[in-house]
């Protein structure tokens, strides 16, 4: 929503509804019911942030605030560096200092990253803000301050090696940071869906000018119209195999378009270790459970240190495993986890003993 007019849709449908309830108070069809909202009502759902940083509310925050405020709201989803994979794709990573001289990152228009991190495609330090203000911490959404976004938006800037570690991020400076943005020249913005006059005159838009022309024949039109959603035939195998193409969640499936069942590729045996987490994460374990840190349950190097040295450890959670509980770790409960076979369940627990190795 940071691209369009400072009007947002929570203010417009205020600014609408109190339209609707003038009116419909002055001819005295709805009397006494509603009444136009104020200008504190609609500037408090008026929180949008424009690329050109118009709508952005004063105040400042430092890096070393934002890391304080990470560590305590953001860090458990993203990791203290913002690095994590574990919860959610990185949001740091994968820039250099000179996709920041040239603001576009390179591996992306080469193709070559491995992984994106939310860094590597943002084209303006508006959209974290915005983005951060309005939706963060996941939890919480709107609790944070004014002066803890900016510290936030800092301490990921800083992370990417933006901004120094002594900077104090501010509405009055916060257009230093976009111009040393990784992608900041990665997005087209000279079209009509952007705010402001065209770049040669200084705005980043092109002053409302639509992306194309285009007028309507309306002559040999359709009288019948059927709504359905295929593929033409010669189309189908375009791509490969559309079944091959669908995650496995759900009962429905692609279609197959290979013109036939292929046999499976025959692959070798997993190692223990390596049939063990995959186990774990079909079955969901990993989106708690870290091998090396908390997550929303503790990371499987705390449960292995717990019940270090106990013989009777590893039936005590099997069972503690199948049917579920809660207390030992905190008030969050765990499932029982009933789909798990006995020896799948077993499995588990040795791996999660002995160190919860990926291989």
């Amino acid at each position: 929503m940071s691209r369009f007019s400072k009007t947002t849709l929570a203010a417009a449908l205020a600014i609408g509804l109190a339209g609707a309830t003038a009116g419909a108070l002055a001819d005295g069809n709805y009397s006494g019911v509603g009444r136009p909202a104020t200008k504190a009502e609609i500037h408090a759902w008026d929180i949008d942030v424009r690329p050109d940083f118009k709508g952005l509310r004063p105040g400042s925050g430092s890096v070393a605030q934002g890391e304080e405020v990470w560590e305590a709201k953001c860090a458990s989803c993203h990791g203290s560096f913002g690095e994590s994979n574990e919860v959610h794709t990185p949001l740091i990573g994968g820039t250099t200092k000179d996709d920041i001289k040239t603001g576009r990152v390179a591996s992306l228009a080469k193709g070559d990253a491995p992984q994106r991190s939310a860094i590597m495609k943002v084209a303006t330090v508006s959209t974290l803000f915005d983005y951060i203000n309005r939706a963060m911490p996941l939890t919480a959404p709107k609790s944070l301050t004014n002066d803890e976004v900016y510290g936030l938006v800092a301490y990921l800037l800083n992370q990417a090696e933006v901004l120094p570690a002594d900077f104090t991020l501010t509405d009055k400076n916060i257009a230093e940071a976009q111009a040393r943005l990784p992608n900041r020249n990665g997005m087209r913005t000279d079209h009509g869906m952007w705010p402001g006059a065209s770049a040669a005159k200084g705005g980043i838009g092109n002053g409302g000018k639509p992306d194309v022309k285009n007028t309507a024949c309306m002559s040999n039109c359709k009288t019948e119209v059927k709504i359905a959603s295929l593929l033409p035939v010669y189309a189908e195998a375009a791509h490969g195999n559309i079944a091959e193409q669908n995650r496995p969640v759900g009962p429905v499936r692609g279609k197959d378009t290979s013109g036939k069942v292929a046999a499976p590729a025959a692959t070798a045996p997993l190692s223990e270790n390596a049939a063990a987490s995959k186990l774990a994460a079909d079955n969901g374990c990993m989106a708690c459970h870290g091998t090396a840190s908390k997550i929303v349950g503790p990371g499987y190097n705390e449960v292995a240190a717990k019940y270090k040295g106990q013989a009777d450890a590893e039936a005590k959670l099997v069972a503690k495993l199948k049917a579920g509980g809660q207390g030992v770790w905190g008030a969050i409960p765990m499932p029982p986890q009933t789909q798990l076979k006995d020896e799948d369940a077993r499995r588990l627990v040795k791996w999660i003993l002995s160190g919860a190795k990926a291989q």
